[in-house]
């Protein structure tokens, strides 16, 4: 598993506005649409792509479009919604799915209660939206999902990772044949008792939403 650490002054200024208790949830709303399009340049990188002849105002030239069949993005309801905007701004083309999961909050484990995806992924590339690595056991659920759908490469984008979850994802996915990256703006220090990140920014779903 690939794992990039988007190391750059301006994603670690908005993880700063994003982490303060005192952000409101529209402004954290904002932060996190401009987090994800940021994330999202470097998550691309490797996004298929084919040759196609156009012609400038001056001559004809060569360029690229995004191949067929096109990616597919898939934010994890609900929290993972927030970050779809961002997403969408940069790859206004692909086509989008969604994955409802909860997370049971003693035995933090993950279950699907949504799906809104079609039914072959076979030679998709897919990635997959959620704003917080924590446990790791929802992204697991989410990845083993799509891979069962035939994704052939998934890539997670995520805001912050704690590192027990990539240990989890490392694990769940090293014999699975299918490539999975992860793209993150920050390493944090480690999960608390309660299964949260540490210093983390607290429940993304609640503060984008308002709850409290």
């Amino acid at each position: 598993m690939k794992v990039h650490v988007a190391n750059h002054p301006l994603i670690s200024h908005k993880l700063t506005v994003l982490r303060d208790k005192n952000t409101d949830s529209p402004t954290f709303r904002h932060l996190v649409e401009e987090l994800v399009t940021l994330l999202a340049y470097e998550a691309t990188r490797d996004v298929r792509v084919e040759k196609v002849e156009i012609v400038t105002p001056v001559q004809p030239t060569t360029g690229v479009k995004l191949a067929e069949p096109r990616p597919v993005v898939v934010p994890i309801l609900r929290a993972g919604l927030g970050m779809l905007e961002g997403m969408s701004r940069l790859v206004p083309t692909a086509e989008i799915g969604f994955l409802g999961m909860v997370r049971d909050e003693k035995t933090l484990q993950a279950s699907t209660y949504a799906n809104r995806l079609p039914e072959d992924l076979s030679g998709r590339q897919c990635f997959v939206l959620d704003p917080m690595l924590a446990t790791g056991g929802t992204l697991v659920a989410a990845i083993n999902f799509l891979i069962e759908r035939g994704a052939t490469e998934i890539t997670a984008i995520c805001i912050l990772s704690a590192p027990e979850g990539i240990a989890v994802l490392e694990e769940a996915f090293k014999d699975s044949g299918v490539p999975i990256n992860l793209v993150t703006g920050a390493l944090d220090e480690r999960l608390n008792e309660n299964g949260y990140i540490v210093p983390g920014l607290g429940d993304a779903g609640d503060r984008l939403y308002g709850v409290v």
